[in-house]
């Protein structure tokens, strides 16, 4: 526990250096050049940097099920604060992420996270998050593939909490597959309501693409149900 919690504090430290130091220069490039690319590269690097400090290895089963020649919406279970980074890192090189509005309230990462197109979500505005999914879904139109939680906070066991809708609307809307995900370790990782990042191998299995192209809205409910399915049956296989 000593040595993870020195870890963790190193790891805190690094990572807010290098934020500090990559976004302002990643924003810098991006401005002049209109390099966008640049924030992906420096977001992997700083994950990668924490991974390795905090000791976080993972293991990723159907990476063939990935689709990287088009646009999708990602959707997995959540464990811990250890998911969204890592996810970001080894699901997608391009991985764009709706993300809880609080953490604008960093100034440096939000407005990384705006350059680099990822869409805030206030969900307690129901007319503001309507419309980032409005701009999620035409993202999505522009090639762009999405990350999502739809269980919006992290789950205490390993059963589902029930699933929001806003990510599926956008995926119907832009007629985009979803692709199941399943994560095992990050709780063990990192627990709720602590700081301290343990040294675990995280466990990612990634299922088929469930395929969203002619649906309508009135259909939400059951794609809902088909992807949770499918995510609970991963998670059933245990970790890789």
């Amino acid at each position: 526990m000593i040595i993870a919690a020195v870890r963790s504090v190193i790891t805190y430290i690094a990572i807010s250096v290098y934020v500090f130091i990559t976004g302002l220069l990643g924003m810098l490039l991006a401005t002049l050049f209109g390099w966008t690319g640049i924030l992906y590269i420096f977001g992997h690097g700083g994950v990668r940097l924490a991974m390795f400090l905090a000791g976080i290895r993972y293991r990723l089963a159907g990476a063939e099920h990935i689709p990287l020649d088009r646009a999708a919406v990602y959707c997995c279970n959540h464990q811990s604060n250890v998911d969204p980074p890592l996810l970001f890192t080894v699901l997608h090189p391009r991985m764009h992420i709706l993300y809880k509005a609080e953490i604008d309230q960093i100034p440096i990462l939000a407005r990384a996270f705006r350059m680099g197109g990822f869409i805030p979500v206030d969900r307690r505005n129901k007319e503001v998050a309507m419309r980032a999914i409005e701009a999620g879904a035409e993202s999505m139109r522009r090639g762009n593939s999405f990350l999502i939680f739809p269980e919006g906070t992290r789950s205490k066991t390993e059963e589902l909490l029930p699933f929001k809708k806003g990510g599926f609307i956008m995926a119907i809307k832009a007629g985009a597959p979803i692709v199941p995900v399943a994560i095992q370790g990050g709780r063990a990782a990192m627990q709720r309501g602590s700081r301290i990042i343990r040294p675990v191998t995280v466990s990612v299995r990634v299922g088929e693409p469930v395929p969203t192209a002619g649906l309508d809205l009135k259909q939400r409910d059951a794609l809902i149900a088909t992807v949770r399915e499918k995510i609970s049956a991963l998670v059933a296989l245990g970790p890789v």
